[in-house]
């Protein structure tokens, strides 16, 4: 889209051609009044309140594109008129408890009803019954609700959930005299709004979703409210700490709104978590996962002793993930002054794979990120389950079909409704675990430039290809000749008689015929028939901006090393962009500062993870930790970003830089090592002191900072292996896969009060109807690599006969069933 100008309140601004008026104004700073609508969703036009004049005639702000020079009023003195009257209807029978209202001091109906100067009511109308309803980790009032659709548009727009939408009040008609008084879109607002509260898509009082709470984010009353949070304090009470949650790789900007506990207790407690919902959303894991820290009373001097002499005593460290860079940093630096192996089994198989990518790519880097992803139309997903392992890349998927008008392919073993449930446009492929390479080929010949392809890889393409005969049954327009009888005046004897006259007409007629097709072998291979081409090249119409999205399924693939060259094949050799999961919180930032290595020596420090000795943020080891919460430092998110955090609470113990400094390092505070991360590739000399976290009014980002581009030399040997026709064969035994349920990541999510999902053996209620087992049955699970004993639980957000077996719950030792590879089979029993 090209840049044009238009005209604001006598002030000229570029925007681009097509954009939303509202949108032009917001991004610089020009306030338009609106209360429905939410920036990267559809206009719903169900307040009206944005209300202008463009070029001489009233439209919505929310809903009307800017044309180049085009002159836009914002206040008339008929806009005042309908200002007012749509703020006086909305305050009609709304209740009066604004002094014990959740949302009061951030409630968008005081500040618009204040706003355009409402100081007295003219319309009436008999209220209804609008008792409150309790959804379990949401609580709805729809004596507050004014049915602005905010939470219906943005579970279906963002989210993908469409568990919200309206239903009908019950309540009498308006008076017809009130159509004739009142402004128009005044009265056209009031009568939906009368009609209207929201409901459950599902139709029972049970909500049934994802849990991300988005919906009461963005309600800008009190209707819809985070049940932990009912009552518990007024919102000017609250300290907003500006942080990066650091639960999975999407690194999305979070508030912890901060307090004292009591009246007599003074200790800083998080009472929730908020977002800058117009431009990012949050899952309900960096929601609700939010009391996860390690409160220690002060430092245990002699933990901290052992822990040196520990130190001393060891040559490897092994770690997870959800740590800092700064953290990542001093590990390093520890093995290079004192000769530590590092270990760190995600990170290790996901820099292995970065590293592959890169031979042939050229790049350490992905080209894409996940707001490339949102602005795409056409969406690729390989080897994640979106949902639970990246929730942000779902909630981009979802949005390019939705606002984008898009489309998309999801390649997984797992069958989930979830993704099948976010349009008819997304096509999901159910294959069997050891086939993403197939898949990958797929992609390379669907999508991929013959030209740019290495010879070898078109030649060996080409070889999936024959051609055959099949026969089609068509309709072609048949012409007929028809004889009918007509009565016709005969001119000579002036009398009417009957005549027969040809008449001719097209008629459809059906015929089948044998026509020569493409054959691909690849198709067959992951199960897809002839349909899969023509709905693929019918959601393909009008596309042109492509995105591929591949996890963690393919880190430690068998034939891994392969898979990262088809992608970075895909990537170079089509119009797609690519972004790559971080399998966990700050994995890419771990993979670009730590040298890892693949096995432990003879004594080993565990930090967040069991060793010989053990460092430990969940309070559970022989020296503490700060947890995520109670730290300074950057994170590196899937979207290439530094993004800065701060300590929501206080942490009274030792941390990792003490111990640092009595081996040798120097530095006050860990945030000191910031700055130094410009020593590693693509990470940039700044201090975090001057580390912006905020959006700007127009969307655009200013968070920490982008790491710069990595560029690699390419590899001499560009080839590709042909896919390995290996698979995992059932017989008598299950298909499981390590994964997590929606809302947990680790053992830190797991911690939380408010995240109650059960641990066990997830099944899909399809398989366990049809199966001998029962929701809570225990049972054993046995593989040659170990056995575990496990209780099964029903879960409706899976299908199909593939059981999911978490990692969030330390008491389940779930990795002892795999080698790497997140899928393998196992035999079950009952205990």
């Amino acid at each position: 889209m090209s840049k044009i100008t238009i005209n604001i309140d006598g002030k000229e601004v570029q925007t681009q051609e097509g954009e939303y008026i509202l949108n032009a104004a917001r991004a610089n700073d020009i306030f338009i009044p609106a209360i429905c609508y939410l920036t990267r969703c559809s206009p719903t036009l169900a307040c009206r309140i944005c209300l202008v004049e463009a070029d001489g005639k009233q439209v919505y702000a929310c809903n009307a594109k800017s044309k180049d020079g085009m002159n836009i009023t914002t206040k008339t003195e008929n806009i005042a008129k309908e200002h007012r009257a749509i703020m006086e209807v909305y305050d009609v029978n709304h209740p009066l408890q604004c002094g014990v209202c959740d949302q009061s001091g951030e409630c968008e109906l005081q500040n618009y009803t204040l706003e355009m100067g409402v100081d007295s009511q003219s319309y009436a109308v008999k209220d209804v019954d609008r008792s409150s309803h309790d959804w379990g980790h949401i609580h709805y009032d729809p004596g507050l609700c004014i049915v602005c659709e905010r939470c219906v548009t943005v579970c279906k727009d963002m989210i993908g959930d469409n568990s919200l939408k309206t239903v009908p009040r019950g309540g009498d008609a308006l008076e017809a005299e009130y159509k004739e008084s009142m402004p128009k879109d005044a009265y056209s607002m009031w009568n939906k709004l009368n009609k209207s509260l929201i409901g459950l898509t599902n139709g029972t009082d049970v909500l049934d979703c994802t849990s991300c709470g988005e919906c009461a984010a963005v309600c800008p009353v009190g209707a819809l409210v985070d049940t932990h949070f009912m009552y518990t304090s007024n919102a000017w009470e609250l300290t907003q700490i500006p942080a990066t949650c650091g639960h999975c790789s999407a690194g999305c900007q979070i508030y912890y709104d901060v307090k004292h506990t009591s009246v007599s207790d003074d200790t800083k407690k998080i009472y929730r978590v908020m977002n800058e919902w117009n431009y990012v959303s949050l899952c309900g894991a960096g929601r609700y996962g939010f009391d996860y820290e390690n409160r220690v009373a002060s430092k245990d001097e002699k933990a901290f002793a052992s822990a040196i002499e520990a130190f001393k005593k060891a040559d490897t460290i092994e770690f997870t993930s959800t740590i800092t860079n700064e953290e990542a940093f001093i590990l390093q630096s520890l093995k290079e002054k004192r000769g530590y192996k590092l270990i760190n089994k995600e990170a290790k198989s996901f820099q292995t794979f970065l590293k592959n990518y890169s031979e042939v790519s050229g790049s350490m880097l992905y080209s894409g990120d996940l707001k490339l992803t949102h602005n795409s139309n056409f969406v690729i997903s390989i080897g994640a389950a979106l949902k639970s392992d990246n929730p942000n890349a779902r909630y981009a998927l979802n949005n390019s079909m939705t606002v984008n008008k898009g489309a998309g392919l999801y390649f997984h073993p797992v069958k989930d409704p979830i993704i099948e449930g976010l349009g008819k446009s997304i096509m999901t492929v159910e294959h069997a675990p050891l086939q993403e390479e197939v898949a990958l080929y797929l992609i390379l010949d669907l999508f991929a430039d013959r030209e740019k392809l290495p010879a070898k890889v078109t030649e060996y393409l080409e070889g999936f290809h024959t051609k055959k005969m099949i026969t089609i049954e068509e309709t072609i327009k048949e012409e007929v000749v028809e004889i009918v009888k007509e009565m016709k005046l005969n001119e000579e004897t002036g009398e009417e008689e009957e005549v027969e006259i040809e008449k001719k007409k097209m008629i459809p007629k059906k015929i089948s015929k044998e026509v020569e097709v493409d054959d691909n072998a690849l198709l067959e291979i992951l199960g897809l028939d002839d349909s899969f081409m023509e709905t693929l090249e019918k959601n393909l119409k009008k596309k042109d901006s492509f995105s591929m999205i591949v996890g963690e399924d393919l880190y430690n693939h068998p034939n891994s090393k392969n898979i990262a060259r088809l992608v970075a094949l895909v990537e170079r050799c089509s119009d797609i962009k690519l972004t790559i999961i971080p399998p966990l919180t700050n994995s890419l930032g771990v993979a670009l500062i730590c040298e890892l290595d693949d096995e432990r020596g003879t004594f080993t420090i565990g930090y967040n993870t069991k060793a010989d000795f053990t460092l430990s943020a969940l309070g559970d080891g022989d020296l503490d930790m700060p947890a995520m919460n109670q730290q300074e430092g950057t994170l590196t998110s899937i979207n290439k970003r530094v993004n800065p955090t701060n300590a929501a609470l206080p942490y009274h113990g030792y941390e990792l830089n003490d111990i640092a400094n009595e081996l040798g390092l120097n530095a006050n505070e860990t945030i000191e090592y910031t700055p130094s991360l410009g020593l590693k590739a693509g990470f940039s000399e700044l201090n975090f002191d001057d580390l912006p976290n905020h959006y700007e009014n127009d969307g655009s980002e200013h968070r920490g900072y982008l790491l710069g581009e990595i560029k690699v030399k390419r590899s001499t040997n560009q080839s590709v292996e042909p896919f390995s026709d290996e698979k995992l064969i059932k017989d008598s035994e299950m298909i499981i896969y390590l994964a997590n349920p929606v809302r947990q990541f680790t053992e830190f999510t797991h911690k939380t009060t408010n995240l109650d999902e059960v641990s066990g053996l997830y099944m899909s209620e399809e398989f366990l109807t049809n199966s001998e087992f029962e929701e809570g049955q225990s049972v054993r699970l046995k593989n040659s690599n170990g056995e575990i004993v496990v209780n099964i639980v029903s879960d409706n957000k899976i299908a199909g006969d593939i059981a999911v077996l978490p990692t969030f719950d330390t008491k389940i030792n779930s990795e002892a069933l795999f080698s790497g590879y997140r899928f393998n089979k196992a035999s079950i029993e009952r205990v």
